[in-house]
C-alpha cells in the first residue's frame, strides 16, 4: 500500500486588505484541517483582527510583518481598511517595500509553496530560493478569463470601450453584458497606477505570467470551463480551491444584535452590507437608505461613512433617524456578517458582490439583492448571479451614470421578499438549489482534496 504523502508547508502572503486576508485564512483552515502546515504573513497590528478565525493554531502560525511608513499614509496604517480608497495605492507601495523582509522570512521558514495575489515581484524571490509560487485569487476565474481574452485580442494596442463591450471570440460564456458606465470604469482601471508606479492590471498580469501556477476560488461544476480556458492562455496549471464555504465561527453574535433582531418576525429583516472597504458617494448612500425605508421592512445597514464625511450620523438623510427609530439601524463599524446572515430574523441580504460575501449569502436562506460596487469582479459576480444563475435580483442602475435610486432599491427588495412575485419565486427556487448544491455532502471536501493533490503535483 502506498504511504500517505507528507504534509505540505505553505506560506500565505495576501494583499493587505481584510477582504483578501480573511479568505486566505479561510483557505488556510481548510488546508490545515488536512494536516498541512501554514505560515501566514500578516501586518503586525492586523493580527488581532484575524486571530480568532484561526481554527488550527497548532498548524497555522502567524508571522507579523512590519509595514514601512510611506509619505501620505496615516501613522500605523497597514491595510486598505485603515485608509480611504484614494490612499489604497500607498498601501501597495508600503507592501512593495516589505520585499527584503519577506525574502528573509522565506529563508527562515522554508515553505514549499507561497500563495500570493498582488505582489508581482514575489515569484522572482521564490524562484531564487527554490520555492514554488502560486498566484491565488480570492475570486472566481471568470472575470480574469474575460479581461485576459480581450488583452490577447488587442495585441498590444489600447482597448476602447467598444472592444470591452464585445463578447470575446473564444470565450466560453455569453452571460456578461456590461453597462456603459462599467465599460468606462474597466477602461480606466486598466490604466490605473496602483503603488510604486505599477499599473493595477500589471500587478496581477505580471504575477500570473511569472508564477508557477494560478489558482482561483471555485469548483469544477461552476468554474471549470473558465479555469480550463485560462490554462490554455497561460500554458501553466490553473487550479480551483473549492467554493471556500465559511467555517462555523467560534464566536457568537454580539448580544446587542441578538436583542435587536429577536424583536422581528422570521425572515422579515433586510441586512445590507456594503463591504468593509467600500464607500458610497453621499447621494447614493442616501438613496440606499431611503430605498430601505421605502421598502417598509426592518433593516440593518452596515455602511462606511460616505466620501467626505467623518461619521454616519452627519451623512444620514434628514429626519431618517426619527422615522425609522426602532426598526432601522445604520451602523458604521465592522459587523459580524456571517453570524447576522445566519440569524432567522434576516430574510434579505443586499451585498456589494465581493466573492466572500456572495458565498456567505448563497449558503444562507435569506434572499439576495445584488448592488455591485463598481469593480471588475463585483460587476461580473452580480451579472453571473442575477442573469445566468438567477439566484437573486440586481438593483437597476442608470446605463450611462451608474446611479441607482431609492425606487430601484425598494423594487429589488420587494421583488425577492414577495412570495407572490413570479421573479421572486424563481430566484428563491434557484437559490435553494444552489445552496443545497454548495452544502451537499462532500462537495467542498472533494474540491479541497483535489486541490491538495494538484499542489503535490506542483512541488
Amino acid at each position: 500500500m502506498e504511504a500517505p504523502s507528507p504534509p505540505l508547508h505553505i506560506a500565505m502572503f495576501p494583499w493587505f486588505a481584510m477582504g483578501h486576508l480573511t479568505p486566505y485564512l479561510h483557505l488556510s483552515n481548510k488546508l490545515a484541517k488536512r494536516g498541512h502546515k501554514i505560515s501566514f504573513f500578516i501586518p503586525k497590528n492586523t493580527l488581532n483582527k484575524l486571530q480568532h478565525l484561526n481554527l488550527h493554531p497548532n498548524l497555522i502560525t502567524f508571522f507579523p510583518i512590519t509595514v514601512p511608513h510611506v509619505d501620505g499614509l496615516p501613522h500605523n496604517a497597514e491595510t486598505t481598511s485603515d485608509v480611504p480608497f484614494s490612499l489604497a495605492p500607498l498601501i501597495a507601495t508600503a507592501m512593495d517595500q516589505t520585499q527584503k523582509q519577506i525574502e528573509l522570512l522565506l529563508k527562515e521558514v522554508k515553505p514549499q509553496i507561497v500563495f500570493f495575489d498582488w505582489q508581482y515581484w514575489l515569484p522572482n524571490i521564490t524562484r531564487n530560493l527554490g520555492i514554488k509560487s502560486l498566484q491565488y485569487m480570492i475570486l472566481g476565474p471568470l472575470v480574469v478569463a474575460y479581461v485576459e481574452n480581450l488583452e490577447r485580442q488587442s495585441q498590444g494596442r489600447d482597448l476602447t470601450e467598444i472592444d470591452l463591450a464585445k463578447q470575446p471570440s473564444e470565450f466560453p460564456d455569453t452571460c456578461i453584458k456590461l453597462h456603459s458606465h462599467e465599460l468606462q470604469f474597466l477602461n480606466l482601471v486598466r490604466k490605473l497606477e496602483f503603488g510604486s508606479g505599477v499599473l493595477l492590471y500589471d500587478r496581477m498580469g505580471i504575477g500570473a505570467k511569472l508564477s508557477d501556477a494560478l489558482a482561483f476560488k471555485g469548483c469544477q461544476e461552476i468554474d471549470g470551463i473558465y479555469a480550463d480556458y485560462l490554462q490554455t492562455i497561460y500554458e501553466k496549471p490553473v487550479l480551483l480551491s473549492g467554493p471556500l464555504l465559511p467555517e462555523p465561527p467560534n464566536t457568537t453574535l454580539d448580544e446587542k444584535w441578538v436583542a435587536w433582531l429577536k424583536e422581528f418576525k422570521h425572515g422579515s429583516v433586510v441586512f445590507c452590507a456594503y463591504g468593509s472597504e467600500s464607500q458610497l458617494q453621499h447621494n447614493q448612500f442616501q438613496e440606499l437608505l431611503l430605498g430601505l425605508e421605502l421598502a417598509g421592512f426592518p433593516f440593518l445597514a452596515a455602511l462606511k461613512p460616505p466620501n467626505g464625511f467623518e461619521t454616519i450620523e452627519e451623512a444620514l438623510p434628514e429626519g431618517l433617524s426619527e422615522r425609522v427609530k426602532g426598526k432601522g439601524i445604520v451602523y458604521g463599524s465592522w459587523i459580524q456578517q456571517q453570524l447576522i446572515l445566519e440569524h432567522p430574523s434576516v430574510g434579505c441580504f443586499i451585498t456589494h458582490c465581493g466573492a466572500a460575501s456572495i458565498t456567505e449569502g448563497l449558503v444562507n436562506t435569506c434572499q439576495l439583492v445584488f448592488l455591485p460596487r463598481v469593480d471588475g469582479d463585483h460587476i461580473v459576480n452580480a451579472r453571473v448571479m442575477s442573469a445566468k444563475l438567477k439566484v437573486g435580483v440586481e438593483v437597476e442602475k442608470g446605463d450611462e451614470d451608474g446611479l441607482f435610486t431609492k425606487e430601484s432599491v425598494c423594487e429589488a427588495v420587494k421583488t425577492v421578499m414577495d412570495d407572490e412575485n413570479e421573479v421572486g419565486r424563481e430566484v428563491r427556487k434557484n437559490h435553494d438549489k444552489m445552496r443545497n448544491f454548495l452544502l451537499g455532502k462532500n462537495l467542498e471536501s472533494s474540491c479541497v482534496d483535489s486541490f491538495c493533490q494538484k499542489l503535490y503535483d506542483l512541488v
